[in-house]
């Protein structure tokens, strides 16, 4: 259960420091922690108290703030509790509405076990609603989860922003709902979404005029100007920093535009063509003032009015589908038809489609037909019956991968209809997956249930395939939020749930509260645990006859004595749920080898991403890369940043240096003196003498005895960074300095710095303060007073802190190269400098206590009561002052610095819904055209699938391969024996290595000496190769040119020399 959200106002308790402050010695303002919620803002607004940001972070980065007050306040309801509506509620409950009510007036069927996963057999004959009630409840206490088991009325809808019927009502009925909502005043948001085997279908309807706020949910683009033209329309150049990211037909404002002022008024205006660097203006300026320098120019977002039609005329004039694959664009107008058949045939006899029946597909067909023939406009020239057919088969099933699919989908539709965030589906999105089904025809007696909790998927791919799932031996790496979602729909799928079979999950992080709010198997109570741990008792408890091994390795080179050759070559499957790239390559390089199918997904916000890797059909993960992200030169963060997240980079290196790495060197050498100082001596160079410098400054020169000497430090500091340094700067570069080339030094992308003036009287200002005084005492060891948290008392002890006047010096070298790797420079001087240090670092040492030790603090972005954040932020925002860039909120701070990577529950869901889907391809063994590749961006909404890229193939003369083959050599071969086979093959082998030594290369003479050895014994000789009792082989890499001396990429080459 998670703790419960606070009222606005309302005190929250909890182990800061602050809370060690009696109240009568509280003044006005408390300057740092969780009492004061936003440091340094921009705007000043402290009205959100009330969002545990501990708790939803994640979810922080990708609504905002706006939209968790309106989610927090939104009353949905879900009828249906069936696989998709339990899924839909899930992910709502996670993301913090106010209250979800549970509609069901059906009971328990063994059927529903296939995707319910709140229901248990012991739920058999309990009413749906009330039978997974307790479980989602325990999601999020925050929100009042009730169940409703009476039959569905008007009146009992007006209560609610936003419901859902889901496989819950006839057609019939649902169009008196939805007219009843669109008539609202305000309107209810509608959607009616239903599951049938592996068919699914969505409607939404938000009401006569719907306003969207925020189309795509993405950041406001944004350039830096470099000039404007005079003319009817002006030209606008920008600096080519980075691409610009307009549309035509956008709107901009511009601000501290030098010059052209009258641009400054804040008015959007539209612009075209645009370019890269450039685009029109329009708008006539030939009448303003001539450009001189600097402007910003930034998208102006307009929000979007949609008139949704009702139900009743949508089904009639459907207006365009939204696609998800353009293989099969026939596809919705078909599926539209089969929904509409579905509800005619439902309502005629009662009940959907038996399974097996051929009776009732048949009369299916002839309603679809009869519609068909009926539908005017709308009609189509032909049927396809083969996919009818299989609709009706399937009719009756929920099966869980496409219930976790669709329940992603309209989950993130509640919260758009709840919040005007991001575009709504607009209006029909129909889907299938029938490439899953197996290529052979199944026979009646394979769809005959079995009575047990998987008749729903056998009734759609058989027994014999069921038995092949639950045989399975699968590899899941990784149980946070993907995890979770993965071993929850395996567990429903029966996957590894009988004697053969196995699921292997490893993860070596534990629960924190963070994770609460997308990885649904864990509790406020686990948190501590291992992930792995928890996750598979919750994937037991949804199935229990899963077969699953928790393990807490992290899957890496270091752990291949775990996860060896034996472990991967059982296996069938290995699916990843990690969240980053380095060891996502790592995993592909390991099924690659062992030439086994990867499932691969990840989620960034509101989009999601699938890759099949599957052996030689497809390429691996690792053959396509994304572009790596831009890095801003370190001359730029260190003295020309131009936006928040320079400014936040600096703050977050500062931070490590100050709190972690200085302390910690300051260890080493109280630790070791001696080995130190031959270590730096041996260095010699600048960079050893800057963290030389720095532990003298902590140990001798500024270390801290009191807090008041923390308080000195930390005031010392902020007139080092923000005014001492600029004021070198602008002293060294004045504001009219031009470069070389005689243009002036301060233009853009540069913005001119002023110094800051300390002021008492400035929250902002204090705020920093007694957040670096705060952890300088914690790494020194010295207790903190209650005061530091009074801002009246504060400000009284640091207005008689004196400082010395600052004077800018001439000569001092401040790096302007964007290409530098470093800010030290160096001096002919620095080892005369290093033994300085040491001899004043030798007296100082006579000064310390014996034992004396520091505490390195380790950056934790996710503790409000740390102060960490708050001296990040301040640490940011005060150079943003200096340089006029605008500030941010502790908030926006941590998600920039503590690279947070933005995650909801909805997309999660929706990612491992695909990915089980085509895990059932794997099952059935298909060819690859069967396969699928996806992207989704949930908040547009946009859904786009594609065939997996084959492997690319390299050839030489008759032979053929590609990055899945090994060329696999048995014998305890001799290095001349080795070098015919490749002779035989026309392939001169002319280098030859094992691990990261070269055991032969033809042109080092010696080298020859070693062709009668055994290539097993030059392995362990010379690359030092420790081969386990258990491993047959060994591995090589071999350098090859043909007859004709082209260089040849052959495949890895594997001994088995036992």
């Amino acid at each position: 259960m998670l703790p419960k959200k606070r009222a606005v106002g309302e005190e929250e308790t909890g182990n800061s420091v602050l809370k060690k402050a009696r109240p009568e010695d509280r003044g006005p303002t408390v300057v740092v922690g969780k009492d004061h919620d936003v440091v340094m803002a921009g705007d000043g607004c402290t009205s959100d108290v009330n969002i545990d940001e501990d708790l939803h972070s994640r979810q922080l980065a990708v609504y905002g703030r706006e939209t968790m007050r309106l989610l927090f306040g939104a009353n949905v309801l879900v009828s249906g509790l069936q696989g998709l509506g339990v899924e839909v509620a899930k992910n709502i409950i996670l993301a913090g509405v106010k209250s979800v009510t549970l509609h069901d007036t059906e009971a328990v069927e063994l059927w529903d076990l296939s995707a319910q996963f709140y229901a248990s057999e012991s739920d058999v004959g309990k009413n749906r609603a009330l039978a997974c009630a307790d479980k989602l409840q325990e999601l999020n206490t925050s929100v009042v989860v009730s169940t409703c088991t009476s039959d569905m009325t008007e009146d009992l809808l007006s209560g609610f922003q936003a419901v859902v019927f889901t496989n819950a009502t006839t057609l019939k009925q649902a169009i008196k709902f939805n007219e009843y909502c669109h008539n609202h005043k305000p309107p209810i948001a509608f959607i009616k979404a239903d599951i049938h085997g592996l068919f699914g279908s969505v409607f939404c309807d938000f009401g006569p005029e719907f306003t969207v706020f925020d189309v795509d949910g993405e950041e406001p683009h944004t350039g830096i100007v470099a000039s404007i033209s005079n003319g009817n329309p002006a030209v606008i150049s920008c600096v080519d920093d980075e691409r610009l990211e307009f549309q035509d037909e956008d709107l901009v404002v511009f601000s501290e535009v030098r010059g052209m002022t009258e641009l400054n008024d804040g008015k959007p205006r539209k612009i075209r063509n645009c370019r890269a660097f450039t685009f029109i203006l329009e708008e006539d300026t030939s009448g303003f003032g001539a450009y001189e320098k600097g402007g910003i120019v930034t998208q102006v977002k307009q929000p979007k009015v949609l008139n949704f039609k009702p139900l009743k005329e949508a089904m009639s004039n459907p207006g365009e589908f939204l696609l998800s694959d353009f293989s099969k664009i026939d596809r919705p107008p078909l599926l539209h038809l089969a929904f509409l058949a579905l509800d005619s045939f439902q309502e005629e006899l009662g009940r959907l489609p038996a399974p097996s029946s051929s009776k009732d597909t048949n009369k299916f067909i002839e309603i679809a037909d009869a519609i068909n023939q009926k539908a005017g406009d709308q009609r189509l020239e032909n049927l396809d019956f083969v996919i009818l057919k299989h609709f009706a088969t399937g009719a009756r099933a929920v099966l869980n991968p496409m219930a976790a699919m669709f329940g992603g989908i309209v989950g993130q539709e509640i919260v758009k209809a709840c919040s005007g965030k991001f575009h709504p589906l607009f209006q029909f999105f129909y889907f299938d997956s029938i490439e899953c089904l197996p290529p052979y025809a199944l026979q009646p007696e394979d769809y005959i249930a079995l009575n047990n909790r998987y008749d729903a998927q056998i009734t759609v791919f058989g027994r014999k395939f069921q038995q092949k799932l639950e045989d399975m031996k699968v590899f899941v790496v990784g149980a946070g939020a993907l995890g979770c979602e993965f071993l929850k729909n395996l567990a429903l799928m029966g996957v590894a749930c009988s004697g053969k079979g196995k699921i292997t999950v490893t993860d070596d992080d534990v629960i924190e509260k963070s994770n609460l709010s997308r990885q649904f198997l864990f509790r406020d109570w686990n948190i501590g645990q291992a992930k792995s741990t928890v996750a598979a008792s919750a994937a037991i408890a949804i199935n229990p006859n899963l077969r699953i091994e928790a393990l807490e390795n992290r899957v890496s080179p270091d752990t291949e004595k775990v996860f060896d050759d034996v472990f991967f070559e059982n296996l069938d499957v290995v699916i990843n749920a990690l969240d980053n790239v380095n060891a996502r390559l790592y995993v592909d390089s390991r099924c690659v080898y062992f030439q086994k199918p990867l499932l691969e997904s990840g989620t960034l916000g509101t989009k999601c991403s699938t890759q099949m890797v599957l052996p030689h059909l497809t390429e691996n993960y690792g053959a396509s890369r994304d572009p790596p992200e831009k890095q801003a030169p370190m001359c730029t963060v260190h003295s020309f940043p131009h936006n928040i997240d320079h400014c936040l980079t600096w703050a977050r290196s500062e931070f490590e240096g100050l709190m972690e790495k200085t302390p910690s060197e300051a260890n080493v050498f109280l630790s070791k003196p001696d080995e130190y100082k031959a270590s730096v001596k041996s260095a010699g160079d600048a960079q050893a003498r800057e963290l030389l410098e720095r532990v003298v400054e902590c140990l001798v020169t500024e270390r801290c005895i009191t807090f008041e000497d923390c308080l000195f430090w930390a005031r010392k500091r902020f007139e080092d960074y923000f005014a001492n340094r600029v004021k070198q700067l602008t002293f060294t570069f004045p504001e009219d300095a031009t470069t070389c080339s005689g243009a002036l030094f301060w233009s853009a992308p540069k913005r001119f710095p002023k110094p800051l003036e300390f002021t008492s009287s400035d929250t902002a200002y204090l705020s920093f303060i007694a957040s670096a005084s705060i952890l300088r005492a914690q790494s020194y060891g010295i207790s903190v007073p209650d005061w530091v948290h009074n801002a009246r008392k504060l400000a009284e002890v640091i207005d008689e802190i004196r400082l010395p006047e600052f004077q800018p010096r001439q000569g001092v070298k401040i790096v302007t190269d964007e290409k530098a790797t470093t800010l030290n420079t160096s001096s002919v001087d620095d080892c005369t400098v290093i033994d300085q240090l040491f001899r004043k670092l030798n007296e100082g040492l006579q000064r310390l206590p014996a034992g004396f030790r520091m505490n390195p603090i380790q950056f934790e972005k996710d503790d409000d009561t740390n102060f960490h954040m708050d001296l990040i932020a301040g640490l940011a925002n005060m150079r943003a002052r200096n340089y006029s860039i605008p500030e941010v909120d502790k908030l926006k701070a941590k998600f920039i610095a503590g690279r947070i990577i933005p995650a909801i529950a909805t997309t999660t869901a929706t990612a491992t819904g695909l990915v089980c889907l085509e895990l059932y391809k794997v099952v059935v063994g298909h060819k690859v055209e069967k396969y699928r590749n996806s992207f989704a961006n949930l908040a547009l909404p946009l859904f786009s699938m594609a065939e997996p890229v084959p492997p690319k193939k390299s050839k030489h003369e008759c032979l053929s391969w590609s990055i899945w083959d090994r060329w696999i050599i048995s014998g305890n071969l001799m290095l001349r024996e080795l070098l015919d086979w490749f002779q035989a093959k026309h392939l001169n082998a002319y280098s030859i290595s094992c691990g990261q030594s070269l055991i032969f290369n033809q042109i080092f003479p010696k080298h020859r000496e070693r062709l009668d050895r055994k290539l097993v014994d030059l392995a362990k000789d010379i690359a030092k190769l420790e081969i386990p009792p258990n491993r047959r082989h060994f591995d090589i890499v071999v350098a090859c040119e043909d007859e004709d001396e082209n260089d040849i990429d052959v495949p890895l080459v594997s001994i088995y020399f036992r």
